[in-house]
């Protein structure tokens, strides 16, 4: 193997700080994106989409959950037999629900595939994700899926839901952390630092984050704006 040049201490750390000030670029760069992201347009969605989930048929207003943002991922699935790697790859790499929960905001899994399928693949990965079948709707294709993949976020007004984003491709491939889930939507982090539009809900950094097992037990720190 081509190993990278071993260099004295010196060397290493002034390589290191000319790496670290194009990453600091990078990462003000994906700020601006995220920021320009929040205030994308947005698309009323006025289609019944139905749903079969394990206690029955729902909506897509029901995929909410009572929150006011929805992010779902078509799941690609052809049969049990010869389910998507990378698919598979990206839900191991979905963090703990609770902290997008904390922020208002739900996930969940679609595929247009049976049920009878996808429940007992998802206990066998030991996944506690919300997944449903999309089988018989134009869901995947309406949301530029197809019979692939692709993750859309959605914003709800009462019985109203909006599309607001949609990636896929390479642009899934960085998400996983509740942060990287939470700059792909209109409310964003809502913490005071980010440049949103006026009247988002915004906090202090840090005061809301948790253990996973307090967010409905502990109070609430820091004010909105």
């Amino acid at each position: 193997m081509n190993q990278p040049r071993t260099v004295s201490p010196s060397e290493w750390r002034t390589a290191l700080d000319a790496l670290r000030a194009r990453e600091k670029t990078h990462t003000r760069a994906a700020d601006a994106l995220a920021a320009q992201r929040r205030r994308m347009p947005m698309v009323r969605i006025d289609k019944e989409y139905r749903f079969e989930g394990p206690d029955g048929q729902v909506s897509l207003v029901d995929l909410f959950e009572g929150r006011s943002q929805l992010i779902t991922y078509c799941f690609m699935w052809h049969d049990p037999d010869d389910v998507c790697s990378g698919c598979s790859m990206f839900t191991d790499n979905i963090g703990h629900l609770a902290h997008l929960h904390a922020r208002d905001t739900s996930l969940a899994l679609v595929s247009r595939g049976p049920l009878s399928e996808i429940l007992p693949f998802k206990e066998r990965m030991g996944w506690t994700i919300p997944w449903v079948s999309s089988l018989g709707s134009d869901f995947n294709d309406d949301m530029d899926a197809g019979g692939g993949f692709a993750l859309n976020v959605f914003l709800r007004d009462g019985g109203t839901v909006y599309r607001t984003y949609v990636t896929t491709g390479r642009g899934v491939e960085q998400l996983g952390s509740s942060w990287s889930f939470l700059d792909l939507t209109p409310l964003g982090r809502q913490e005071d630092w980010e440049d949103s539009p006026e009247d988002r809900p915004q906090t202090a950094p840090y005061a809301w984050w948790r253990l996973h097992d307090e967010y409905e037990t502990a109070p609430a720190r820091g004010g909105s704006r």
